[in-house]
């Protein structure tokens, strides 16, 4: 697990196909561990004095002018300024391009009507802090492992991560966060094995 400066003040366990929610105050920093190794956490955050504000994948590609997320970059917002910093990052690999995984994910392209997917359990996740009606923006995808190839086309491979991985996000404002690990077991995306994934809050 990583090496950490300050108090654990919270710690929420997110189960392998499930979602979990989380208030992070401005100046704390917020832990995603990868428990097992290859678990991809579809993420998203809001801002709690208001949560018409929300990081947003497509903002965040034009500020950072990049499509991958180095240390020291914000996540920035549909109102273009960042709600966390990426502070600290063990694995250098994610994705801010695909949607989560939904209900049709499964139905169009695998013919399943009852598989779990990231959408729903995010939506399910942010009802605890009276969010769940809310559109669910598009995620990032912490240690999801996809490249483009030599004719710009995505391939996704099994994640780098290794267990005991982890980012750490500085809360710049007060923030509600949602973290899915991810419920795709019929793709490389997890390394076709579900895990959970461990939420820390750091004072």
């Amino acid at each position: 697990m990583p090496v950490r400066n300050g108090n654990v003040i919270e710690e929420i366990l997110v189960p392998a196909y499930e979602g979990r929610s989380a208030r992070v105050r401005k100046g704390q920093i917020l832990y995603i561990i990868d428990v097992e190794g290859k678990q991809v956490g579809d993420f998203v955050c809001f801002n709690e004095a208001d949560p018409e504000e929300h990081v947003s994948p497509v903002h965040m590609r034009s500020s950072l002018s990049s499509i991958r997320l180095k240390e020291g970059d914000g996540l920035y917002s549909n109102y273009r300024r960042p709600l966390m910093t990426l502070v600290k990052d063990t694995v250098g690999r994610h994705d801010f391009f695909f949607p989560a995984c939904d209900y049709y994910r499964y139905k169009v392209d695998f013919g399943l009507e009852e598989h779990p997917n990231c959408h729903d359990n995010l939506q399910k996740a942010l009802g605890k802090y009276q969010l769940g009606h809310k559109e669910i923006p598009d995620p990032i995808n912490w240690f999801m492992n996809n490249a483009l190839d030599e004719n710009l086309d995505y391939v996704i491979e099994e994640p780098l991560s290794k267990p005991g991985d982890y980012v750490a996000l500085l809360a710049q404002t007060d923030v509600i966060v949602a973290l899915s690990a991810c419920s795709q077991d019929l793709a490389p995306v997890n390394g076709y094995r579900v895990t959970p994934l461990l939420m820390q809050i750091i004072n």
